[in-house]
């Protein structure tokens, strides 16, 4: 893995926390807000949205609003801690968010040379798939700032919350040229995969190498992607370490791609370790492979 580029302009890496967000306010720095809000300050029709799309207690819900001011805008999003991991918030989503966000005011971040791509992309609108996306909140706001269409992914049992999201934000997305389709896909599944296909541009993740027994399939679903498109995709993963046992992933990993750090936040909430943004791109010589295999 090669070192990091030089250092953009100071983005002031936000404030990250090593389990979902559960205080009042949370300063996350001077680009990307969240500020939870009780239910009763959301809009009527989206509570209403709520008893529909998931049955859950008003106590089990929990509501942050991101300040993206790069579009001078705001998202919602609902999380259900008492659902499980999926439906929480976590740190490397805050990260992508911020730098999605940064890269939007025309500062240099990043991610400038991965959505600064060619004018087909710029004429078009970038196309991009997120993988494990949980509330959608990394879609959602990518889409929104972007003005991107995005598919954001995850197992059926997730999908509810995260279309309650999507809808939730439809009047922000409309506003700014975005559009979020929600999708079943799991890892490594041939007919989830086919299903999805591979026309993107950008895929995304954050906090998504956790489980071992889940990099394989993870592995899978990039080679389908990556290295079978006729087209260079790049795979942007925002990722916390927590355990040593990941770095079977990265091994596994550069097997097949190359994978670059290009950014890190600071240690924060008395980690030693912050969030770092990896980029991966298929090698070249998996490229002439792929070729000669279709030859």
């Amino acid at each position: 893995m090669r070192s990091p580029p030089p250092s953009p302009p100071p983005i002031n890496s936000p404030t990250i926390m090593s389990t979902p967000p559960q205080h009042h306010h949370i300063d996350i720095n001077p680009f990307t807000t969240f500020q939870p809000v009780i239910l009763q300050d959301v809009p009527s029709e989206i509570q209403e949205d709520s008893a529909e799309s998931q049955q859950v207690q008003p106590q089990e819900q929990q509501q942050e609003i991101y300040n993206l001011k790069s579009i001078n805008s705001t998202i919602v999003i609902r999380q259900l801690p008492s659902q499980g991991l999926s439906f929480q918030l976590w740190p490397a989503a805050t990260t992508l968010v911020t730098l999605l966000d940064c890269h939007n005011r025309c500062i240099t971040t990043p991610l400038s040379a991965v959505f600064n791509g060619g004018d087909a992309i710029q004429h078009r609108g970038i196309r991009i798939l997120e993988l494990g996306s949980g509330t959608g909140v990394v879609g959602i706001a990518a889409a929104a700032i972007l003005g991107a269409s995005v598919t954001v992914t995850d197992l059926p049992h997730v999908l509810p919350n995260m279309q309650f999201n999507v809808d939730a934000n439809a009047e922000t997305l409309k506003l700014h040229g975005g559009a979020v389709e929600v999708a079943t896909l799991s890892w490594g599944d041939t007919q989830n995969m086919e299903a999805i296909g591979r026309e993107f541009d950008v895929i995304m993740g954050s906090d998504i190498v956790y489980h071992d027994h889940l990099y394989e399939p993870l592995l899978e679903t990039l080679k389908f992607v990556l290295l079978k498109s006729e087209k260079k995709i790049v795979f942007l993963m925002a990722h916390l370490k927590r355990w040593k046992k990941e770095s079977a992933f990265f091994k596994k990993a550069k097997k097949h791609f190359d994978v670059e750090i290009i950014h890190k936040d600071e240690p924060s909430n008395g980690s030693r370790v912050g969030v770092m943004v990896y980029q991966f791109v298929r090698k070249f010589r998996a490229k002439l492979n792929s070729k000669s295999t279709v030859l």
